[in-house]
């Protein structure tokens, strides 16, 4: 049987995300309001800096689940992530013991956060993986768009790979909306339409968030 990360593990992973982030940053987070108070959820976050799975965690109402790449679990980050309810997936394969693992979270009612574009980069929400429409289709969990800005906007003095202390970051959670048609479908052709659904979803929060915030998409 696959071990399901525990909430407990998560929500101690919320609470030194909630130290971390508010202590070396300024979040401003819109929306929170939004996840649901109870039951399983997933947030779609979009990724354009490493810091932005830990933000999302120290700013969610929620204890999150994410699925992480297995490269990030080296040496003492190994147990450490794991020990915070966090899901190692292997990118490059089918890996069904993180598939399982997510999949657990969602049926005991748990958060589930998901990077749909599979990798760092613009941010942009532009290229969504297939695996953010399968765990929303498969387990009925509403899907909650989140849009991280200013992660990226520029590298810090002290730090290079960290946005600059005390430099603000804003968190917007979206509505949440279903990804499935109703009709329970999971045939390839069901989720190629979710996943279009779902980009049209995250495209639209993205803009959104971007317009509440102020700023712009980075050139």
């Amino acid at each position: 049987m696959t071990d399901v990360p525990t909430e407990r593990g998560a929500e101690v992973g919320r609470r030194i995300g909630v130290g971390l982030m508010y202590g070396l940053w300024k979040p401003r987070v819109l929306g929170s309001w939004r996840v649901p108070a109870a039951g399983p959820a997933i947030l779609a976050v979009n990724h354009s800096h490493n810091i932005d799975g830990p933000m999302v965690m120290g700013v969610a109402p929620r204890p999150t689940h994410f699925l992480i790449k297995k490269e990030a679990f080296v040496g003492p980050l190994d147990p450490f992530l794991t020990g915070i309810g966090q899901v190692k997936v292997d990118r490059h394969s089918t890996d069904r013991t993180a598939i399982a693992r997510a999949l657990g979270v969602l049926e005991q009612g748990g958060v589930l956060g998901i990077f749909p574009e599979g990798t760092r980069g613009e941010g942009d929400f532009a290229s969504i993986r297939a695996g953010l429409a399968y765990f929303a289709v498969r387990s009925g969990a509403p899907i909650v768009p989140v849009a991280v800005l200013g992660s990226s906007d520029r590298p810090g003095r002290l730090i290079k790979a960290l946005p600059p202390l005390r430099s603000r970051v804003d968190v917007v959670f979206g509505d949440p909306f279903d990804a499935g048609d109703g009709s329970g479908r999971r045939t390839r052709k069901a989720l190629d339409e979710a996943t279009a659904r779902i980009q049209k979803q995250l495209t639209a929060h993205l803009e959104n968030a971007r317009r509440l915030t102020g700023r712009r998409a980075t050139l």
